[in-house]
């Protein structure tokens, strides 16, 4: 009877352990339909023509795509141009842009249709329209970004000021010509909780923004 009762102990507290694991791996969730996002949109196109974008994908300027930071691959979203009224629809399949302000990176098709390509950048809305036919098969990953810088060197010292204030901080490379090494603190289940670290560093001074991490989307050192 006594060895039963262990036995009994020990099912109940294994499925207790497995259920506490499966609670902790968050599936990407699709993005809210009707979502909005205001800010300011920019365009890329060479040198990045012809590259692998964040998704995999091999960038094709000429095509309706465009990078955005924390939205998952394969999402649509409308662009709206606040400065002409002109819109566009494009599918999110790279990361960026990494400049503060700016949460949009259009192809240069995409730029064309709403009239930017003079100017280079456009004070946008964004709807979301569609999400992403396929799920990512992956958790959701969110970082803090606190810089971007062309030397090494320059990107380390920063990441290592970053890691005595804040905890554990990488570099990304970014595969551009010239190369660019991304500086990137913490590695959080949800955006928001990484929001909260971008606060907190903003608090101290430095600049810094959420971005969404995707497997083998960037080279590492």
């Amino acid at each position: 009877m006594h060895r039963w009762f262990l036995a009994v102990c020990m099912i109940v507290v294994l499925t207790g352990v497995l259920t506490s694991c499966k609670k902790k791996k968050k599936i990407s969730v699709p993005p809210r339909i009707g979502a909005t996002e205001t800010g300011i949109a920019s365009w890329y196109g060479h040198p990045y023509h012809g590259r692998r974008a964040a998704n995999g994908e091999v960038y094709d300027m000429e095509k309706l795509t465009a990078a955005h930071r924390t939205l998952a691959f394969g999402t649509w979203v409308r662009v709206h141009n606040l400065d002409n009224g002109k819109r566009v629809e494009v599918r999110i399949t790279d990361r960026g842009p990494f400049i503060r302000g700016r949460i949009i990176d259009l192809s240069r098709a995409a730029a064309r249709e709403m009239e930017m390509i003079g100017p280079g950048l456009a004070k946008v809305r964004l709807e979301v329209i569609r999400a992403p036919e396929i799920s990512p098969p992956y958790p959701e990953s969110y970082a803090v970004q606190v810089g971007s810088f062309r030397v090494k060197e320059n990107a380390e010292t920063l990441r290592r000021r970053m890691e005595r204030e804040f905890g554990p901080a990488r570099l990304l490379r970014r595969d551009t010509d010239p190369e660019q090494w991304r500086v990137l603190v913490g590695q959080e289940s949800t955006p928001e909780r990484a929001g909260e670290l971008a606060e907190r560093i903003r608090a101290a001074g430095q600049d810094a923004f959420v971005v969404r991490l995707d497997p083998s989307s960037e080279a590492r050192p």
